[in-house]
């Protein structure tokens, strides 16, 4: 089995993305790996967000990131803590969550990736593409696709 040495999770503050931090945790905590959480976002216009809304409903802040970083950050660092990783770094990076994943994974030589498997089959996965497939095609280092739904 793989050491791991670093692990990068995405998280963009949906029930799916926080089953995939507290996953990345436990494997960070048993690997005695850091975890390094990410947030992609955009800053979004008052214009953009009642669009997302209307068109995405629920699904509205993976497009704009109406939910601030930070605030999922915070949230995501609390989780990854109570599930046992002891050194957690977080990351807020404007921009696309795929690059901004691999960037991170690279930037960091992690060794592993996780995200949630939502969006393989959501509204937004269709319009806008998958993030766990496309980072399964592009990472360059181990997935792992945490099943959350």
């Amino acid at each position: 089995m793989a050491v791991y040495r670093t692990v990068v999770v995405g998280t963009d503050g949906s029930d799916s993305s926080f089953a995939a931090v507290d996953k990345a945790a436990g494997v960070a905590a048993a690997a005695g790996a850091s975890l390094v959480v990410v947030c992609a976002y955009h800053p979004a216009s008052r214009h953009d967000v009642e669009l997302a809304q209307d068109q995405l409903g629920e699904e509205a802040y993976q497009v704009v990131g109406s939910a601030p970083a930070e605030d999922t950050l915070q949230s995501a660092r609390d989780r990854a803590i109570r599930a046992g990783a002891e050194k957690v770094d977080t990351l807020a990076v404007e921009g696309e969550p795929v690059d901004t994943l691999r960037k991170v994974v690279k930037d960091r030589e992690a060794d592993l990736l996780v995200v949630g498997n939502r969006g393989l089959n959501t509204l937004a996965g269709r319009i806008l593409g998958s993030v766990p497939s496309e980072v399964a095609r592009k990472s360059g280092v181990d997935v792992l696709i945490v099943h959350t739904t």
